[in-house]
């Protein structure tokens, strides 16, 4: 009999679909990956095609099995990660998505959240969800599908319709339609679950107009909730971790104590820090969520801080401005000036998420001269990138607890293709003036929906030995002198006020 130790995780991102085959010490043992198209119908729409995701997913699950030699009948499970509140609806019968996914970065919604706040809804709402009332969400998403597609709310009133975010699109692919189901990590970033009940909440239901039968079952974040049907690999294969992206990040980085902090340098950046069984209201306008909940355990919350443009704007700086060809080439352009000599790029191509929370907010390059390059700029929007992340670390500093108010992050653990960046992990390791710890192994996120598949299905006995397959590639302890790091920051403050409010209407 096959000692069946290996988990497939399916990591769905929001520029590509990849597949990992995660063996028994947290190795990644074979790997896949497809990009996949954006579309960009209107300045600031982001959407996607829900079965162009579906059929690049199932492509480089079914290639990371052929290239590693393995079958169905080697895996113990499949964990699944996502990009989190992107929303797609599609019809039950067809299994056909009914529009586009509306993808997180779509900021279509801020004049109907604009319109709820005027209400003075938005401290309920934060109240029961720990979310802003900010387009980033899915509910507004989904409402907006179910009011602009023709017949679409008849529809779902008459459960012909289903809803979710990624993962339940993938596991109701995955299942051929048997199962529609969402993990609560995910189901905290649709503002349609209670923190506190882990339930669907009839009156956030009744605020966005969502008829309750679209939504998924609410599962744990570890635990079998399901097989893949037998015709999608060859074998039915039990479906045991889902998780948000950043939540599985955290907990792919071994940040499973409270107090213990991440950074995922991704499409955007995405600081969670975690806060155990306890449910912090955050001050500082950063977010509460859930983490995971482990096999009926308790929920584990995090305060989160997102960031909407991280390796997105190394991607702005090739396919927008063509100063680079690959993404990669930043870094040696960047550092071609030790300094960007004044220059201050605020990522804001889609609004600023926390701790600013400012929709109408657009991107600014500041502080040209005619002495600037394309060396400058290429710094400037490293440094934009790290200064966000530092902005959002001073309002997790300001939400500790009091007991811990003495006691701010100290260390900095970081994941993500962009983390592969020396230059920008050392600058924001000055920047932060805290060292930054860089793992063995980058795809925390991946890691972290095998952990759970694997925690759920017996592959690893426990969350203790788990946190023993974890390995540090490299520290990066800062450099630069307090009285520099306080001028950049003055710098960035002001340009970041410059870059709000640009949009009136958003």
């Amino acid at each position: 009999m096959k000692d069946r130790s290996l988990i497939l995780a399916l990591d769905q991102g929001t520029s590509s679909s990849r597949t990992a085959v995660i063996d028994r010490l947290g190795r990644l043992a074979s790997v896949a990956q497809k990009e996949f198209k954006q579309f960009f119908p209107k300045s600031g729409w982001v959407e996607h095609d829900a079965a162009e995701i579906w059929s690049a997913q199932i492509e480089t699950a079914r290639q990371a099995l052929r290239d590693g030699g393995f079958s169905a009948t080697d895996i113990a499970a499949i964990g699944i990660t996502n990009q989190r509140e992107t929303i797609v609806v599609w019809d039950r019968k067809s299994g056909q998505p009914i529009h586009h996914a509306l993808v997180w970065q779509d900021r279509r919604t801020a004049p109907d959240l604009a319109r709820l706040r005027e209400q003075g809804v938005e401290e309920q709402v934060i109240s029961k969800t720990g979310l802003l009332l900010d387009p980033y969400f899915s509910a507004s998403k989904l409402a907006w599908i179910l009011n602009n597609v023709d017949g679409a709310r008849a529809r779902a009133e008459r459960g012909e319709l289903a809803a979710g975010t990624i993962d339940s699109w993938l596991i109701w692919n995955l299942t051929s339609g048997r199962l529609h189901v969402t993990d609560v990590s995910n189901a905290s970033r649709t503002m349609l679950m209670d923190l506190k009940t882990l339930a669907w909440d009839e009156w956030l239901l009744k605020l966005f107009g969502i008829p309750r039968a679209i939504l998924p079952t609410i599962v744990d974040s570890s635990g079998v909730c399901g097989e893949s049907d037998a015709s999608i690999f060859g074998h039915a294969i039990p479906i045991a971790g889902i998780g948000g992206d950043q939540q599985c990040a955290l907990f792919g980085q071994s940040c499973t104590q409270a107090g213990m902090t991440k950074t995922t340098f991704g499409t955007g950046c995405f600081l969670l820090a975690n806060t155990g069984t306890e449910l912090i209201r955050s001050r500082s306008r950063l977010l509460t969520t859930v983490a995971w909940r482990i096999k009926g355990s308790p929920a584990v919350y995090a305060l989160e801080g997102s960031v909407f443009m991280g390796g997105a704007s190394i991607q702005w700086l090739r396919d927008g401005l063509g100063i680079i060809r690959t993404s990669s080439e930043v870094n040696e352009l960047a550092a071609r000036c030790d300094e960007s000599d004044g220059v201050v790029v605020v990522p804001a191509f889609t609004g600023l998420g926390a701790p600013h929370w400012d929709a109408s907010a657009r991107g600014a390059i500041l502080g040209l001269t005619r002495g600037t390059t394309a060396a400058h700029i290429a710094r400037a929007t490293l440094e934009g990138i790290a200064m966000q992340v530092v902005d959002v670390v001073e309002a997790m500093n300001a939400d500790i607890p009091p007991i811990d108010r003495d006691h701010p992050i100290g260390i900095m653990r970081v994941d993500g293709g962009a983390c592969a960046s020396d230059l920008l992990m050392q600058i924001q390791a000055d920047l932060l003036g805290i060292p930054v710890e860089r793992p063995a192994i980058l795809e925390s996120t991946v890691l972290g929906a095998a952990y759970f598949a694997g925690l759920a299905t017996g592959v690893w006995s426990s969350v203790k030995e788990i946190e023993s397959l974890r390995s540090v590639e490299r520290v990066f302890a800062p450099s630069m002198n307090s009285s520099t790091r306080a001028a950049m920051v003055a710098r960035w403050t002001k340009a970041v006020e410059k870059s709000r409010g640009w949009e009136e209407n958003s």
